[in-house]
């Protein structure tokens, strides 16, 4: 490690921190240290960046906004990659080109000012570009599985190439990206269509009112916890019919605003979200015979 951040800093491809405290860097706020985290410039830098991870074989992870991530509360043994530098973006007429690094509410709020509409469900999603291509996220009957046409990748051999929305097999809350974990988003071209500005931001208001009413946001949370089973009631209802809500596990809670929230209600441990979650799965699974899909993923628990 100690040769990676000499020759990282040596060839200036960016910011470094040492042993960076993970809580500061995910919604959860919760997590351990890591080795470092860098901050390549641009893509050139990103690419470089690369070629020292497999020359010092160092594990590696790339992290958006965190905010659906769960990092244990061990040292992460490795470097962490933020694109936040990765923020270029462009309109022409409806679609835009954006970096993996831009914040997806940023860019819903700027696709509403040029009079576009198609992202009003993600006004209220905490994460980044990239993260949102590679989780496939979505809201309101719609994801971004629906708007990309096209993603560039930086590839397990460093070349950079084009995906397109066939390629990128968007599913539910699911991606090419997910199957392929050494692959690495750049940034995306978004088609959207033309619409009425004052009609998308009401849209957008009545959507963040209804979400502070329904949802615990004045805790640390990663969202919904699990992804809804097909042809069932949604699964905040099923663990709330089990009369989970408000059940703790040391800081860790179940929300008792919407049960499919586990909220950091009182400076929780990873080790007690982990867990919690885990035991509403367990729970759920004994009771409708249903197995839910963890939508946060687990990091450095092995």
């Amino acid at each position: 490690m100690k040769e990676f951040i000499e020759e990282y800093e040596k060839l200036e491809l960016g910011k470094l921190i040492q042993a960076p405290l993970l809580s500061k860097y995910t919604t959860y706020r919760v997590g351990g240290v890591a080795s470092c985290m860098v901050f390549p410039k641009n893509i050139e830098s990103l690419v470089k960046t690369c070629r020292l991870l497999k020359k010092y074989h160092l594990s590696y992870k790339v992290l958006g906004k965190g905010s659906n991530v769960l990092f244990s509360d061990k040292k992460y043994m490795g470097v962490i990659l933020k694109l936040d530098a990765l923020d270029e973006i462009e309109f022409y007429e409806n679609k835009v080109r954006v970096g993996a690094g831009f914040s997806l509410i940023k860019l819903s709020l700027l696709a509403a000012k040029h009079s576009l509409t198609g992202l009003e469900f993600a006004s209220g999603i905490p994460g980044s570009i990239g993260g949102a291509i590679f989780m496939n996220a979505g809201a309101y009957k719609s994801d971004m599985g629906y708007l990309v046409q096209t993603v560039k990748v930086l590839t397990p051999d460093l070349r950079i190439i084009t995906l397109t929305n066939r390629e990128m097999q968007f599913h539910y809350r699911t991606s090419f990206l997910q199957k392929h974990k050494d692959y690495i988003c750049l940034e995306a071209v978004i088609k959207l269509q033309k619409g009425k500005k004052d009609a998308i931001e009401k849209v957008m208001r009545e959507r963040k009112e209804r979400r502070k009413k329904t949802q615990p946001l004045e805790y640390p949370s990663a969202g919904s916890v699990f992804r809804n089973p097909e042809n069932k009631e949604p699964v905040g209802k099923l663990i709330e019919d089990l009369g989970l809500k408000g059940l703790t596990k040391g800081g860790a809670a179940v929300s008792k605003k919407h049960a499919n929230f586990i909220i950091n209600k009182d400076n929780a441990s990873a080790r007690d979200i982990h867990d919690l979650i885990l035991f509403v799965k367990d729970a759920v699974e004994e009771h409708y015979k249903i197995k839910l899909k963890i939508e946060q993923e687990f990091v450095n628990f092995e």
